[in-house]
């Protein structure tokens, strides 16, 4: 009888299907093709990005949102101009205790070769680190983070 040996190449069932580190660069495709450099917080579970003029309008009896986002840190002159179907409003209540009413659209999210769907509110961050958060309910099912490494994932174009 041969026993076959597992190699320690062969896939693990319920192995992450990513290893991101605390802080990624991420890509969002469908808003200007940002590329924003996002701190990733399992201790937030909502999403978030920086956003400017954040003006809401109707489009075909749908409720959808204008806004610019300014996706490098430290620099307010770039600007992408975007607009996003409204999926909800939600309150949402910061890390310091703070409430507030925020617009929430769905946008693909780009974090190395892998590109999926999440939620994301949209507020601004100017005091904040980072121009985005990624929130424990927008991490790729099986996703695991290293909260000691960073830029683990080749960097989102």
């Amino acid at each position: 009888m041969v026993r076959k040996t597992k190699s320690k190449f062969d896939p693990v069932p319920g192995a992450p299907s990513i290893i991101v580190g605390w802080r990624e660069w991420v890509g969002l495709p469908e808003l200007g093709d940002a590329r924003v450099k996002a701190k990733i917080d399992t201790g937030a579970r909502t999403s978030a990005i920086h956003a400017w003029k954040i003006q809401p309008f109707e489009r075909e009896g749908e409720a959808w949102v204008r806004f610019e986002l300014h996706p490098n840190q430290d620099d307010n002159k770039t600007r992408l101009a975007c607009e996003a179907k409204v999926i909800d409003s939600r309150v949402i209540k910061s890390s310091n205790g703070q409430e507030q009413k925020r617009y929430v659209i769905r946008t693909p999210l780009r974090i190395g070769a892998h590109v999926w769907p999440i939620e994301l509110t949209l507020t601004r961050r100017d005091e904040m680190g980072f121009r985005m958060l990624v929130g424990r309910t927008a991490l790729k099912p099986g996703a695991l983070v290293n909260p000691s490494k960073s830029y683990l994932c080749p960097a989102s174009a």
